[in-house]
């Protein structure tokens, strides 16, 4: 035990001298930063890059965030925090408190834009040592954004030392960066120019492009162009997949805003012009509950959006109920009449929203879990994204098992296909009007607390759906689900593989031209629903 004891003693003290004799070594360095103004601070940054010794960070990040001075009295560079009237001081490399200044008796090191530029590229180097694969990783990021040459003998070393085969890779394409920029060997620049093709983004490309186009032999032009085409080749095929992830997630957006007015649309024949403000009314609920979570349970609030979907469900399921036993029921047979009728309540519930929350957009924050994006080859996929679209097929598919599996859904089948049978056969087609109008609002609530996230929470935005939801209902075949399924997607991917060449407002153009020709095709829709009542 003693034995143990001695040899974790001696460790201690050798790791301590071993830290005293480091920082030895670097103060010098670190001194020399508080004289010849820039051109010495550039100097000393550019000396301590050398070292490649990390703990040197801690002064380079004080450097960068304005926090190093020199100390008049005796020249003494240090870390000075502001406490009370005064500044308390540290060691800038070992962090022992030194004593505490007035203002007046300390100098700030400044730096300037020339300056900034070299701390953010030595801070990337000597990072490149650091214990954490994170940091590792994002130091050669940033030596690759930066493409400093004083780095390369810090990255030769860190990439013979990594043993993380992905971290080494993003060392290596540093490397190549920095040998792309700097210039070397023929043999060292071909090897460059197949790590970047390799890497194949944006940022590969515009160093490619720089050799191609640059004074070098005539071996190197052309291995530069050749890897310039294969990259472009990449970069349009991940282009094409980016494009199809985005019309994915706008078409689950249009989903969730049409299916429930495909249900609606498709049993009463009702043109609802008020189903954008379900939408809206969703949305505002779904603000409503996160703040009252915020208020009265801040440990549940990255659970609110979870809670908001039940709660938005409800509230805009029973406005809907309200506005067919009080407005619709009287207006059946006569579809002009309740566009108007229905355009008048958006109206009418748009004020509403105004006068109570006003007319600002609201803010509903995202939770942690549907925060950030990663990357999957080529594409960025965003979480928030990826969640919708996951919420608006598994809304989808819970609407088609309501509607095969339970008797609600068979009475509406019924009533879809033929309202006089199935009124004579003993069902009570008022109540499933009612019912269905709400189950058709309730999944456009449901809609509004996925857009929260996506889109500003104000009184317009059920407008900026609503004509898109019909195109869809329309397009897919009007109450067929199968049919607004494949509408959403295929318009929503239409849409964004137009927008990069039309622009968007074009491209809509585009895509309602492209709606109005189908439609002289095929009138009921790519999917028409089967029925007497429907045929006649």
């Amino acid at each position: 035990m003693r034995r143990a004891f001695r040899w974790l003693l001696a460790a201690c003290v050798a790791i301590a001298t071993t830290s005293a004799a480091l920082a030895a070594d670097l103060r010098p360095l670190v001194q020399t930063m508080g004289s010849g103004g820039y051109a010495g601070t550039e100097k000393a940054l550019n000396q301590l890059s050398e070292a490649g010794d990390p703990a040197a960070v801690p002064v380079i990040e004080a450097l960068q965030a304005g926090d190093l001075y020199v100390r008049k009295a005796d020249g003494l560079v240090v870390i000075a925090r502001k406490a009370g009237a005064g500044f308390a001081l540290t060691d800038p490399l070992s962090g022992a408190v030194v004593g505490e200044a007035a203002s007046g008796a300390i100098d700030k090191i400044k730096i300037n834009n020339a300056l900034r530029r070299s701390i953010s590229a030595t801070l990337g180097a000597l990072t490149l040592m650091s214990p954490d694969p994170a940091t590792r990783r994002s130091a050669a990021e940033a030596v690759f954004k930066s493409r400093d040459a004083n780095a390369l003998d810090t990255l030769n070393t860190a990439i013979a030392k990594e043993k993380d085969e992905r971290i080494r890779r993003v060392m290596e394409q540093a490397r190549a960066a920095v040998i792309l920029t700097a210039g070397a060997s023929e043999g060292d620049t071909q090897t460059a120019i197949a790590t970047l093709t390799a890497r194949g983004d944006r940022d590969a490309l515009a160093l490619l492009s720089m050799i191609a186009a640059s004074g070098a032999t005539d071996a190197l032009k052309t291995a530069a162009a050749g890897a310039v085409a294969a990259v472009e080749q990449k970069l349009m095929f991940w282009g094409a997949l980016q494009n199809l992830w985005y019309g994915l997630s706008l078409g689950s957006v249009l989903l969730l805003a049409a299916i429930g007015l495909a249900v609606t649309f498709g049993v009463m024949g009702v043109i609802n012009m008020a189903h954008g403000e379900m939408v809206m009314i969703g949305a505002y609920t779904t603000f409503l509950v996160q703040q009252g979570l915020r208020t009265y349970a801040p440990g549940l609030t990255d659970l609110s959006i979870l809670l908001a979907l039940p709660a938005a469900f409800l509230v805009s399921g029973g406005v809907g109920v309200i506005i067919e036993r009080s407005v619709i029921r009287w207006l059946y047979g006569r579809p002009l009449e309740t566009l108007l009728a229905t355009w008048g309540l958006s109206l009418a519930l748009q004020q509403a929203v105004r006068s109570l929350f006003g007319p600002t957009n609201r803010e509903v924050s995202a939770p942690s879990w549907m925060s950030g994006a990663f990357e999957l080859g080529g594409l960025t996929i965003t979480y928030g994204r990826l969640w919708i679209v996951v919420f608006a097929f598994a809304v989808f598919a819970a609407l088609l098992v309501a509607l095969k599996r339970t008797w609600f859904g068979l009475s509406i089948r019924a009533v879809t296909q033929n309202r006089p049978m199935a009124n004579a056969m003993g069902i009570r087609t008022a109540r499933v009007d009612a019912l269905t109008f709400g189950l058709g609002s309730g999944i456009a609530g449901l809609a509004g607390v996925a857009l929260s996230q996506i889109d500003n929470v104000s009184p317009n935005l059920g407008q900026s759906y609503i004509i898109d939801s019909f195109m869809v209902v329309v397009f897919g075949g009007v109450g067929n689900l199968w049919g607004t399924l494949v509408g959403a997607l295929a318009l929503g991917s239409l849409n964004k593989f137009l927008e990069p060449y039309a622009g968007a407002v074009l491209g809509k153009i585009l895509v309602l031209i492209f709606i109005i020709l189908f439609i002289q095709r095929r009138p009921r829709g790519l999917f028409a629903l089967k029925g007497r009542a429907v045929e006649a």
